[in-house]
């Protein structure tokens, strides 16, 4: 079973300035419905609830400089819950009481990354805390949505029945220059064995896209301190991933396929589709 969870939370967001000068991203809220109604909850939030729901109990958060809002947000406010239920916000009061919970029922990590030099090196900033543990590696800006949390239950069972070095989440695109991309051949209907992987190609080599959800052996921070810096000047996580592939581990990705959605709140484009898609989850336009 995978107990340690790392989320990653400490890019500039500097595609939803000037919003982000103060704000981290991550905070950005989508709607969610819940059994005590709909409501706005930040998206880090969310992608924490969903991981304490499959049993992650130990959670390192890698944060930037000026995110200490995030930490903020993630310490229990009972003056707060006292206020609400003064003025009679039961509901709200009851939904932040059981976030409390969890967090107070979790080992709760904060790691600061200095300067941004890559999502890689956020990554791994993580290994002491990691440890000799397999771990899940999140994203703070991208929320995996499907029934039951089916695809995050099944990325893990799969990496832990096949014994996998690396097990990765990926996505079809019609463009992915935007993205990192596997290239490999069909093992299952919707698992992957990876044989190459290239951050943002500008010639389309793989319409496989990876998304910012696996799960790892701590094998991977040996190829994080292997790389040099890649793609923009920074550490890419899928540069080590090459790595793992070049040394003969077995790196699989699971692929996204029905029933399975992707809300990405790093532009103001996908921002917008994220919280578009969310409202009409929650239920409200029936109300």
């Amino acid at each position: 079973m995978i107990k340690k969870a790392v989320i990653t939370s400490a890019g500039l967001g500097t595609r939803l300035l000037p919003y982000t000068k103060e704000i981290p991203k991550e905070m950005l809220p989508i709607f969610c419905k819940t059994p005590r109604g709909v409501f706005l909850k930040p998206a880090l939030q969310l992608i924490f609830e969903q991981l304490y729901s499959i049993g992650i109990r130990e959670f390192c958060f890698i944060i930037g400089r000026g995110k200490r809002v995030i930490e903020d947000y993630f310490t229990p406010d009972n003056s707060f819950i006292n206020y609400l239920r003064r003025k009679n916000k039961n509901r709200v009061a009851e939904e932040l009481e059981e976030f409390y919970s969890q967090i107070e029922n979790s080992t709760l990590v904060w790691i600061n990354q200095p300067e941004p030099r890559g999502f890689g090196d956020a990554v791994r900033l993580s290994e002491p805390f990691v440890g000799k543990n397999d771990f899940l590696l999140a994203a703070g800006d991208n929320y995996i949505v499907s029934p039951e949390n089916g695809f995050l239950k099944k990325i893990v069972h799969t990496h832990i029945s096949m014994e996998n070095h690396a097990t990765l989440s990926v996505f079809r695109v019609d463009d992915p220059r935007s993205f990192g991309v596997v290239i490999g051949e069909q093992f299952d209907s919707d698992i992957v064995r990876v044989r190459k992987t290239v951050e943002k190609p500008q010639t389309p080599i793989s319409n496989l896209a990876l998304i910012s959800l696996h799960v790892f052996h701590p094998i991977i921070f040996k190829a994080l301190k292997s790389i040099e810096p890649g793609y923009a000047g920074e550490y890419q996580l899928t540069d080590a991933v090459q790595k793992l592939v070049e040394w003969n581990y077995r790196v699989y990705a699971l692929e996204m396929k029905k029933n399975v959605f992707r809300l990405d709140i790093g532009t103001p484009q996908s921002y917008w589709r994220a919280v578009e898609y969310s409202y009409s989850l929650s239920g409200c336009d029936e109300d």
